[in-house]
């Protein structure tokens, strides 16, 4: 076994105490600098979460409005295919011209000419738009004027021969004093 001894002097003791000092206060400059560097560190970090988290909300804020705006244009569209469908065919139907024996309704207003429909149903339904309650029942006119009534609804039917419509039931005249 070896024993060294190693003598220490004064001076080479002011000298370890100095180094000391000297080391204990660079690492307590190095230990402020890691705080300082962590707490930025730490700060940019909730910032960045921060922003992360509101972009997150924003891109699910996004997707709902995105998805609200999807099934709207679907709906659009499919509105406009039924639209183009319809126009499609009444261009064949005005196309094709009236048919011999075709009739038509005329809705008239004390006694003239509101509109004109295909059928005497579709113009019963525009006058319950007008007031008219839509279960009224509607019966064959007398022999009064047309614009005695309030709405009058008259079918005419398409003759060829005379390239256009005359009306279907045409009143009988009433005898005037023995006169037909």
């Amino acid at each position: 076994m070896v024993l060294v001894i190693r003598i220490v002097t004064r001076a080479r003791l002011a000298w370890l105490e100095d180094a000391a000092r000297t080391a204990s206060e660079q690492a307590r400059q190095t230990s402020g600098t890691a705080n300082d560097a962590f707490g930025r560190h730490v700060r940019e970090l909730y910032a960045v979460t921060d922003r992360a988290e509101r972009a997150e909300a924003s891109t699910t804020e996004v997707g709902v409005l995105l998805s609200g705006a999807l099934a709207e244009l679907s709906e659009a569209q499919q509105e406009l295919l039924r639209k183009d469908i319809e126009i499609r065919r009444l261009r064949e139907e005005l196309s094709r011209g009236p048919r011999e024996g075709e009739t038509v309704t005329v809705l008239l207003h004390h006694g003239e000419p509101h509109a004109v429909y295909a059928s005497r149903e579709d113009a019963h339904a525009d006058t319950a738009t007008h007031g008219y309650p839509a279960d009224h029942v509607w019966k064959p006119c007398d022999e009064r004027p047309a614009a005695a009534f309030t709405w009058r609804c008259e079918a005419f039917i398409y003759n060829p021969a005379s390239n256009g419509f005359r009306r279907v039931s045409r009143s009988v005249p009433r005898a005037l004093d023995g006169a037909a």
